[in-house]
């Protein structure tokens, strides 16, 4: 099953031209946006995770740098760090796995910089010669290292700029596509977000109203093969949240996002279309840039404006606290079914103390036949600065 699974990643990857030329226009055909390192849109952290996979505008924690890292620059304490750890596809193979650090530092009243590393392992891969005989074992991994800077406009307004560097080692020797080499990929790339904080007086006492962007991945294409770039997987995310004080210990928050890639769709070869038209498409596909891409990912949907609604994904999430100190979460997560059909429930619990914090969130696939189903999310948290302090 795992060589199965790595082969089809490669392939996808490295050949996915050779599914579109056989796509047609019809609304009953599956059309999903094609990247590379579709690893950067796996939410790291348990608490986004066990909320339906939100977070954009959320209150501000330590994985605030995935979310939305203008987000840093309105938190209570000077420094954190964070670790997460997601066990993958635990349905399809036992060793693949995500592993996440991020942390940040206020250096001044309005300045904050942070910076994360994910690691995204695919386990051992046993390789063998036509006779079946074990030649050697690979791990192919995919990581993204970055650092980003936040700063603070005003009480309630910031902004942040982050920058990535991509490194994608899928092969590590295997050869497809009748032998032609590969190598491993790299890329680099950038983040722009805001974040709007502010607060909401009721009857019962004091919330809040967050509003955020981020536009991730805006960067260059990445390469497995010479001549062959393709895009990765630059995202618009919005989103909003509700913070509502019940009484003084009790408080519950409502959240909601909505995401869409920013990358071209493969073209569709039209019924009876000749090949002499459909290839000159095609490869102005490829020739196509990042950046124009992400223009292009707008209007260039087969179906038009129908096709473009089904590319947005939405999400929604709340989070029940008693006293700060205990939480759970719920939330929804959907995506049409012809750009990937991923939709799930997710539900999560959470215990924090003055310095540390454990979160552990859950996967429940409304598709029984999902990957995804059961995937366990696991984060611990510190205050860094609470930590200073109780040392001394």
């Amino acid at each position: 099953m795992k060589r199965i699974f790595l082969s089809l990643v490669i392939v996808l990857f490295s050949s996915s031209y050779l599914f579109s030329q056989s796509w047609q226009y019809n609304d009953d055909v599956p059309n999903p946006v094609l990247t590379a390192v579709p690893t950067l849109n796996i939410t790291p952290d348990a608490r986004g995770g066990s909320m339906g996979d939100v977070g954009v505008a959320t209150k501000p924690d330590e994985n605030s740098q995935y979310w939305n890292p203008a987000k840093y620059a309105f938190m209570e304490s000077e420094a954190g760090l964070s670790f997460s750890y997601t066990p993958w596809l635990r349905k399809l193979v036992p060793d693949i796995n995500l592993g996440n650090v991020a942390g940040y530092w206020r250096f001044s009243e309005r300045n904050t910089i942070s910076a994360s590393l994910r690691y995204f392992s695919l386990g051992n891969l046993e390789l063998t010669d036509p006779t079946g005989q074990r030649i050697r074992t690979v791990k192919p991994y995919e990581m993204a290292l970055d650092a980003a800077w936040s700063l603070l406009f005003s009480e309630k307004f910031s902004g942040a700029v982050a920058f990535r560097y991509i490194h994608s080692d899928l092969n590590q020797g295997i050869n497809v596509n009748g032998g032609q080499d590969m190598y491993p990929g790299n890329a680099v790339a950038a983040d722009i977000a805001f974040y709007y904080n502010t607060q909401v007086t009721f009857s019962s006492g004091d919330g809040r109203f967050g509003a955020g962007v981020n536009i991730s991945n805006i960067g260059s294409k990445i390469s497995y093969q010479e001549g062959v770039k393709f895009f990765i997987p630059t995202n618009l995310r919005l989103g909003v949240s509700l913070d509502y004080p019940m009484d003084e210990y009790n408080r519950i928050s409502v959240s909601a996002d909505v995401n869409k890639l920013l990358v071209p769709s493969v073209p569709r070869k039209a019924i009876n279309e000749p090949d002499s038209i459909y290839q000159p498409r095609l490869q102005d596909y490829y020739n196509t840039s990042s950046i124009a891409g992400i223009f292009k990912s707008f209007s260039d949907e087969p179906l038009g404006f129908k096709g473009e609604l089904r590319e947005i994904m939405w999400s929604m999430g709340a989070e029940y606290a008693y006293n700060n100190q205990f939480f759970v979460r719920a939330g929804y997560f959907n995506e049409n079914k012809y750009k990937g059909n991923r939709k799930f429930f997710s539900a999560g619990l959470g215990f924090k103390l003055n310095v540390f914090a454990l979160d552990a969130g859950y996967i429940i696939s409304v598709n029984q036949s999902n990957p995804l189903d059961q995937t366990l999310r696991i984060s611990v948290t510190f205050d860094l600065n609470g930590l200073k302090n109780l040392a001394n």
